[in-house]
């Protein structure tokens, strides 16, 4: 028998709402609800794929997950401790072990720092080394993301796109995390660069036994790169499950139409294959729409979608799924 996999955090009930003007003078005050109720573990050493259309709350719930943004509710649990009732001073302590690769690699590294000290600062703030020590660790990590250590010297503003990146995945490492929140990392690179920078992430996971979540819209990468998948709507999770199980057997409509848009580099399959195209835009996460989120562009929704709230529910072993009627094919492939 194997034994259960370790989790390393474990989320419930998260929620991350955020304030909108009101309506009026005297108005009611709403809110935007990017992340609505999300329950899920992250196990130590996978890759936890995060995938959705643009808005739906992915990179909110990362930041979230580590605090960067104050969750409204709900539990993150990171070695037996909630994160979102530590005090500001105790969650910087712990940032040593929870770290983010933003997805701009231009705007996240400030132009007005050496790419020693973008790296180094970290170094500094958590004790870890000072001095030469210092400036020869800002050099193996460098080294370890495939720069050469003399750049430590330069200006952001001197490098391309990628190497850009390879610095913020440098200043991510630099404080020895057990966790890192990868935030499109490749999405604005170009194609060319994107598998040298899968490839990097991958062969640091090996070497460190790091944990990630990967945030992406790229659904052939995630298939590539991540163990675990999760399919995020309107700021709640659709499906969740293993890598292969959802991709050979996608169990909502949502994931169904998605998986459809990937394409096959088979050029005969890829004319045989049935695209599912959703009607409508997705609803504002001011206002979503009552019952299951999804029912206003789903092809198979009933009555019931429209007045109840899906369970999230295990449906198979890992496989997780919020949906009636999961399962029921809208299209053969």
């Amino acid at each position: 028998m194997t034994s259960a996999p370790e989790a390393l955090l474990s989320v419930r009930d998260l929620r991350t709402y955020f304030p909108t003007s009101r309506k009026g003078l005297f108005g009611p005050r709403g809110s935007v609800k990017a992340v609505d109720g999300l329950t899920f573990d992250v196990y130590r050493g996978e890759t936890l794929g995060l995938v959705g259309e643009s808005g739906c709350g992915k990179s909110t719930t990362g930041r979230a997950v580590i605090r960067l943004v104050r969750p409204t509710g709900g539990e993150v649990i990171y070695n037996g401790r909630d994160l979102t009732q530590l005090s500001d001073g105790e969650m910087r302590r712990l940032r040593q072990k929870l770290q983010i690769i933003f997805q701009d690699a231009y705007a996240s590294l400030s132009s007005r720092m050496r790419v020693g000290a973008i790296i180094g600062d970290a170094l500094a703030i958590h004790n870890l080394a000072s001095g030469r020590a210092r400036a020869a660790r800002v050099g193996e990590l460098l080294h370890i993301v495939g720069l050469d250590p003399s750049f430590a010297s330069r200006y952001p503003h001197e490098f391309s796109g990628g190497q850009r990146q390879r610095i913020g995945i440098a200043r991510a490492l630099a404080v020895n995390p057990d966790f890192i929140v990868c935030d499109e990392p490749i999405s604005a690179l170009d194609v060319s660069i994107r598998a040298q920078i899968i490839n990097l992430l991958e062969d640091l996971q090996r070497e460190l036994k790091l944990t990630y979540l990967f945030i992406a819209h790229d659904l052939a990468v995630v298939r590539h790169i991540c163990d675990r998948v999760a399919v995020m709507y309107l700021g709640k999770f659709m499906e969740l499950s293993a890598n292969q199980a959802l991709y050979a057997e996608p169990l909502h409509p949502y994931t169904q139409s998605l998986i459809s848009a990937v394409p096959v580099p088979d050029p005969d399959l890829e004319d045989s294959r049935q695209r599912i195209i959703l009607s409508g835009d997705v609803p504002s996460p001011v206002n979503p729409p009552s019952g299951c989120v999804f029912h206003t562009r789903c092809p198979i929704a009933r009555d019931q979608c429209k007045q109840e709230i899906p369970a999230w529910r295990e449906v198979k072993p890992g496989h997780w799924v919020a949906c009636h009627f999961a399962g029921e094919s809208i299209a053969r492939a």
